[in-house]
């Protein structure tokens, strides 16, 4: 019979060498798995998560308690994806005039899938094996002390952010494809002004957009090593009408900075 045990069971013995080792014993019935020091070992990483979660927990609620009417109306447009296609349509029109129609739609493509994949990798396969609360979620304890705008509390788990990922995603994308200064300075900026607005509405912890930031860099190499091995594409140089995707960021943030002042 089973013995009725949580995911799996320390056990600390000490060998003939007095040496101590750790045992886990999961439920499936699965070999012991042992190692030296590990009593030791696993000690000192608990620590160090510990004070990870302390750190994490502590630095969101210092972004979150950040607030001001301005921002209760900046950041949630700026965290919208929808607010944002404008700036899309130029990126997909900046591609286009840069590369011939075949490798133009080749990249759209690549894009449209590489946000795909970090999208649905962080909300339907990391989430539900982390299980992590939301800092907002009224069954976090923290909750009270989390500012919420407009009473927004998504339902779902937080750990990776899926914002995260996605604008990280094509941000490392965009810079390896054209590697021009402005454009890479304006992807940046849009991709770090995104998670702190996550943090900001009280939806993630800091280590969710980390954990995002961490899917979309694994995901967006993964495809420029693919495109540059087989996809046979060439860095534009130098880089044609990169003034449109420029000026419609510009123009989409004035117009958020404007009905933020407005409404604030």
């Amino acid at each position: 019979m089973k013995e009725n045990l949580p995911f799996f069971r320390v056990e600390v013995l000490k060998s003939p060498r007095k040496a101590l080792l750790l045992r886990f014993k999961y439920l499936t019935g699965l070999k012991y798995i042992t190692f030296p020091y590990g009593f030791m070992a696993l000690t000192a990483l608990a620590s160090l998560a510990q004070h990870w979660l302390d750190f994490d927990t502590q630095f969101t609620l210092w972004v979150n308690s950040l607030h001001c009417s301005f921002c209760d109306v900046f950041m949630p447009l700026f965290s919208a994806r929808f607010s944002w296609v404008p700036f899309y349509v130029g990126l997909a029109y900046l591609i286009v005039r840069n590369f011939t129609w075949r490798t133009a739609l080749l990249l759209l493509l690549a894009v449209a899938l590489l946000i795909t994949a970090c999208d649905q990798v962080s909300s339907a396969v990391l989430r539900p094996l982390i299980e992590r609360l939301r800092p907002c979620d009224f069954d976090n304890p923290i909750h009270d002390a989390v500012l919420v705008v407009d009473d927004y509390r998504p339902q779902s788990y937080s750990c990776p952010s899926a914002h995260a990922a996605n604008t990280w995603a094509l941000t490392f994308f965009i810079c390896w494809l054209f590697r021009h200064r402005w454009l890479t300075v304006v992807m940046f900026v849009w991709a770090f002004v995104t998670c702190y607005s996550r943090l900001y509405l009280g939806v993630h912890y800091f280590g969710d957009v980390m954990a995002g930031m961490l899917v979309g860099f694994v995901f967006s190499a993964v495809g420029c090593w693919c495109l540059s091995r087989w996809g046979g594409v060439e860095r534009p140089n130098p880089v044609a009408h990169v003034f449109v995707p420029l000026c419609l960021f510009g123009c989409t943030t004035l117009v958020m900075l404007v009905m933020a002042v407005l409404q604030a």
